[in-house]
């Protein structure tokens, strides 16, 4: 057992480890179980929970969201307006955030999904500098999809 100000008390039974929190106006909390015997330590508990909790808001504040950005495209996009998507995507990228590429068909355009797979190709060639293909091109439905990360920096 291990006292409020952290001394070690050595092995006592349960009642008197329980008086001797009683006394202390702190409780009794069992550090670790597994041990042989297992150890207990009079401590202030609701304090030692807040405490935890706190610790675990500042570690998930210090943490980096990385969000994903999504570009939607049609087979028949014009080049022109392929260009100003990928400055987009690579505006993106150099934030940190990932980048998901959608193609979506629509009536008939679908027999053509080579059209599409040659956007995507196209799309990851011009960014092969600041990103990496994370999910290669893959056809789930009416919608061919890509998502791009960004490359580690040395």
């Amino acid at each position: 057992m291990i006292d409020a100000q952290g001394e070690n008390l050595g092995v006592l039974p349960i009642k008197d480890a329980l008086n001797a929190a009683r006394e202390a106006g702190l409780d009794l909390v069992e550090v670790a179980p597994n041990a042989e015997p297992p150890v207990t330590r009079i401590m202030d508990y609701g304090k030692f929970l807040y405490r935890q909790a706190k610790k675990e808001r500042e570690a998930k504040r210090a943490q980096k969201q990385v969000e994903v950005k999504e570009i939607r495209l049609r087979p028949k996009t014009t080049d022109h307006h392929l260009s100003f998507k990928i400055r987009d995507a690579s505006r993106w990228l150099e934030d940190g955030n990932k980048v998901k590429v959608r193609v979506r068909f629509r009536g008939r355009e679908i027999t053509y999904p080579e059209v599409a797979m040659e956007q995507l190709k196209q799309i990851a060639e011009e960014l092969v500098e600041i990103a990496v293909v994370e999910q290669s091109p893959t056809l789930d439905g009416r919608t061919m999809l890509m998502v791009l990360a960004p490359k580690k920096k040395k």
